[in-house]
């Protein structure tokens, strides 16, 4: 029968939250939070100006925006979206997700998805194989004390069938753990790399008394780095082998008899092509055909960016939404040891630098917030500490003590940096008001 979206977790875990008591162990915050709960201290209406640097805010408007327009593009196209929770780690962020219709929540391995149940999540999608026989034994009693939950996983040889049954074998297992046939590509990621290896792997994975054949998963992600022509023809191709396989295994016999298979795909750079070739699949009550149910699982959409998402989303090829970047260093000039140079006090250990450095986008002094005049570039950064360099050595742009708002690149490896990321209301504002504390689990 088909599984109902969306899913939930449990409010009184993410409402618990706010109730934690903050320290100097909570970087990102001053002396004055320590002490107080969360609400608490937001009680006292601090102001951005009233945090230290280095710093990473997110932009309430922005999150509201992006998750909006998200759930909004995939209901208009007729899939369903189980957001990659790894890009923010973050409960109180999933919940916004769910609450706005996601049908699960995506993570990467057995951390991600003790995390995921800690806070109650309904329906957990791994986009990974689950290979630690403890983790399966766990799995198997949190299926036992919860009718309610499900969980996916991924299989991509026969192997890995192998040694899940085998873990479950002793445990009492009060249903078979539904388990997707991952499709790869060459030169890709993880994957079966032919259409005969993906229907052996399906006939292991029925063949299992306890696991179940759930549908095909893959992603596309790892196999084109940019927007071009033969970049996005090279993902198309690999998102018809998907279908493929997953007609293939229907033909062959091997879903169960009243199963809604999965098929999912989609990181955040290709989701229009995802849509584009298998969206015509979607039909979880098969009103029109065989059932199946089509599940992006886009993450990085949530904070995008100032670099790579912002070049890479499909809306800048779709034209038809937009996507705000939610996320935004803050950090203070500590130096002008030469012409044309300054240091800041954020580096490795504070923004992300793997797709691209920061961008110097505002200069906050004297309580007002400038526009950063042309030619200012980060070149490098250290692990505590940025470069800022400038042509014209006449006169620099930045005095020391300047705050610098930065524009970053790659949302997964901005919140992975902050324990607490403080939530402001406005981050065009030249002293915005912090509204919320969102606490990461990494």
């Amino acid at each position: 029968m088909p599984i109902t979206p969306s899913a939930h977790l449990r409010d009184d875990t993410v409402a618990a939250l706010s109730t934690r008591v903050l320290g100097p162990h909570d970087k990102g915050l001053p002396p004055a939070a320590w002490g107080l709960t969360v609400q608490e201290y937001l009680a006292t209406r601090p102001r951005r100006s009233h945090l230290p640097t280095p710093l990473l805010t997110l932009s309430e408007a922005a999150l509201e925006h992006n998750i909006a327009t998200m759930a909004s593009w995939c209901h208009e196209r007729g899939v369903d979206l189980a957001p990659h929770g790894k890009t923010t780690m973050a409960p109180e962020l999933w919940q916004r997700q769910l609450a706005a219709g996601a049908w699960a929540i995506t993570v990467a391995n057995g951390a991600q998805l003790f995390v995921a149940r800690s806070f109650g999540v309904s329906r957990v999608q791994v986009a990974n194989a689950v290979l630690s026989p403890l983790t399966l034994r766990w799995l198997a009693a949190e299926l036992a004390a919860d009718p309610d939950f499900t969980v996916l996983t991924w299989a991509d040889s026969v192997r890995i069938v192998e040694l899940m049954s085998a873990a479950l074998a002793m445990e009492q297992v009060p249903r078979p753990l539904p388990v997707l046939v991952e499709v790869g590509g060459t030169g890709g990621r993880t994957g079966a790399r032919t259409l005969e290896e993906a229907l052996d792997i399906a006939a292991a994975i029925a063949a299992s008394p306890v696991l179940s054949l759930a549908g095909v998963s893959g992603y596309e992600g790892a196999l084109a780095h940019g927007t071009a022509p033969e970049d996005l023809e090279r993902v198309r191709d690999y998102l018809g082998t998907l279908a493929t396989a997953h007609h293939r295994i229907r033909a062959a016999g091997h879903y169960p008899e009243d199963a809604v298979p999965v098929l999912t795909a989609g990181g955040s750079s290709y989701f229009d092509l995802v849509t584009e070739v298998l969206a015509p699949l979607h039909d979880p009550q098969g009103r029109t055909g065989e059932p199946a149910r089509v599940v992006l699982r886009s993450g990085a959409y949530i904070a995008h960016d100032d670099g790579f998402y912002r070049t890479m989303t499909p809306f800048r090829r779709t034209g038809d939404a937009t996507l705000r970047s939610a996320m935004h260093g803050w950090a203070r000039v500590s130096s002008l040891p030469e012409p044309g140079l300054a240091l800041f006090d954020a580096g490795k250990r504070d923004v992300p630098f793997d797709e691209g450095l920061p961008e110097v986008h505002y200069i906050h002094r004297d309580g007002g917030l400038l526009p950063a005049p042309e030619g200012l570039s980060v070149t490098a950064v250290n692990d505590q500490h940025g470069f800022l360099r400038w042509s014209d050595r006449s006169a620099p742009p930045v005095r020391i003590g300047d705050e610098l708002r930065l524009g970053l690149s790659h949302p997964c490896t901005a919140f992975d940096k902050w324990g607490l990321i403080p939530v402001v209301d406005d981050a065009d504002s030249a002293d915005p008001l912090v509204v919320g504390l969102v606490r990461t689990f990494f």
